[in-house]
C-alpha cells in the first residue's frame, strides 16, 4: 500500500487504525471517534485512544491490535499508545431530567435476603476505583442499608435548596433512610413514595456522575414502578442465590424489568459455596437468555466488611471475591457502552417533575 520511502502521516495512521474494531461495539476506532492526539516524529508514532468507559475490560486487546496495526506501516520504528476515557451517556436521562447523571443502573432481586445491597455497594466502589465518577442511591424502602455498608451515619447539612449526598470511599451516597427518623418503618405507597423517589434525584446536589447505582427494594412493588416512571433506567441487574429455586426468583425480577422496558444487563449469583451450593444463578441466566455476570461466594469477610462500612473491594482488594466484583463492574460498564451506542438520539426536551406526580 505504501512505499518503503513513504513518510508516515496522520492519514496513514488513521487508515491503519480504521481496521481495528472496538470489540464490544463492533465498529472501528476511527468511525467511533476514539482516536486523537496523533504525533509523529522520526518514525515514532504516538496516539491516544478514548475508551467508552474507564472500566473497559478489553483495553489490553484494543491496545495490542492498535499497536500492531500502526507498527506495520513502513517507516514506523516505535508505537506508543495512551488512553483516556469518556463514558457514554444515556441521552434519555438528560432529555427527561435536569440532573448531571450519565447512566442509571438499577440492582434488584425477585425476593429479599439475597445480598442485593452487598452487590450494589461493591459494584459502585469497584467502578469508582477504576476511575469512574459514581454515586449510589439507596431506594430500598424496606431496609435502607447502604449507609451502614458504606460507613455513612447521616446526610451532610442541606446547602441552598438541595440535599448534599454523603461521600464514602470516593462514592456519593444518598439514601431514602436519610429522609425519616432512625428506626422508623417506611410504609409509603403511591404518590408519597413517588414523591420521595423523585426528591432523591432532582432535589439532591449530585456531581457529574458517570454511573448512579440504584439499590432497589426486593420484589416488584411500587418503588420499581415509580422509579421507572420517573427516570430512564440505562439497565437493570438481578441478584439471586445459588439454589435451584433461584430460577423462579430471577424470572420475577427480570419480568418486572422487561415490563418496565428496562434492558436486563444480567444476573449475579451471590452467596455461593458449601451452604447454598452454586450454579443456580448461572442456570437461571442461561434459561432466561440473559448474561451471567459473575458468582460471589459466601464469605464471612464480606459480611464483616459490610457491617463495618468497608465493602470487600476496599477491605480486601486483593481477594478472590474483590476480583469477582471488579469483573462484574467491567461487564456492566461494557454493557452500558453498548446500550448507549445502539440507542437512538433523544428528542424530548427536559420536563419538570411535579411533587406527587404519578
Amino acid at each position: 500500500m505504501f512505499g518503503k520511502s513513504t513518510r508516515v502521516t496522520q492519514d496513514m495512521v488513521l487508515a491503519a487504525l480504521s481496521k481495528v474494531q472496538e470489540p464490544e461495539l463492533h465498529r472501528d476506532l476511527v468511525t467511533l471517534n476514539m482516536v486523537k492526539e496523533i504525533e509523529i516524529a522520526e518514525g515514532e508514532v504516538s496516539f491516544t485512544i478514548t475508551l467508552t468507559t474507564t472500566a473497559c475490560p478489553l483495553r489490553n486487546q484494543i491496545e495490542n491490535e492498535a499497536r500492531s496495526a500502526v507498527a506495520k506501516l513502513p517507516g514506523v520504528r516505535q508505537v506508543a499508545v495512551k488512553f483516556d476515557a469518556q463514558v457514554r451517556a444515556d441521552n434519555r436521562i438528560g432529555a427527561k431530567l435536569n440532573v448531571p447523571i450519565k447512566n442509571i443502573v438499577a440492582v434488584g432481586s425477585g425476593k429479599g435476603g439475597v445480598g442485593k445491597t452487598t452487590i450494589s455497594v461493591n459494584l459502585a466502589v469497584a467502578l469508582g476505583q477504576m476511575g469512574a465518577k459514581v454515586g449510589i442511591l439507596d431506594a430500598d424502602i424496606y431496609g435502607p442499608n447502604v449507609p451502614m455498608m458504606m460507613g455513612v451515619s447521616e446526610m451532610p447539612p442541606v446547602v441552598g435548596e438541595k440535599m448534599t449526598p454523603a461521600t464514602a470511599h470516593g462514592i456519593e451516597v444518598m439514601s431514602i433512610g436519610f429522609l425519616v427518623p432512625e428506626g422508623e418503618a417506611l410504609v409509603w405507597r403511591g404518590p408519597m413514595l413517588h414523591s420521595a423517589i423523585r426528591q432523591l434525584f432532582t432535589d439532591v446536589a449530585w456531581s457529574d456522575l458517570d454511573y448512579l447505582i440504584v439499590d432497589l427494594p426486593p420484589g416488584t412493588g411500587d418503588a420499581q414502578l415509580s422509579l421507572a416512571q420517573l427516570v430512564p433506567l440505562t439497565g437493570g441487574i438481578i441478584v439471586t442465590t445459588p439454589q435451584a429455586v433461584s430460577l423462579a426468583d430471577a424470572r420475577r425480577g427480570i419480568t418486572a424489568f422487561q415490563r418496565l422496558e428496562v434492558p436486563v444487563m444480567g444476573i449475579v449469583e451471590n452467596m455461593a459455596g458449601e451452604v447454598f451450593g452454586e450454579g443456580g444463578g448461572e442456570h437461571a441466566a442461561e434459561a432466561l437468555g440473559v448474561p451471567f455476570l459473575g458468582r460471589v461466594c459466601l464469605e464471612p469477610s464480606i459480611r464483616q466488611g459490610g457491617d463495618a462500612g468497608e465493602p470487600a473491594v476496599v477491605a480486601q482488594p486483593d481477594s478472590e471475591q474483590a476480583a469477582v466484583f471488579r469483573s462484574v463492574a467491567q461487564k456492566v460498564a461494557a454493557q452500558v457502552s453498548v446500550l448507549n451506542a445502539r440507542r437512538p438520539a433523544a428528542s424530548k426536551a427536559p420536563i419538570k417533575l411535579e411533587m406527587g406526580a404519578n
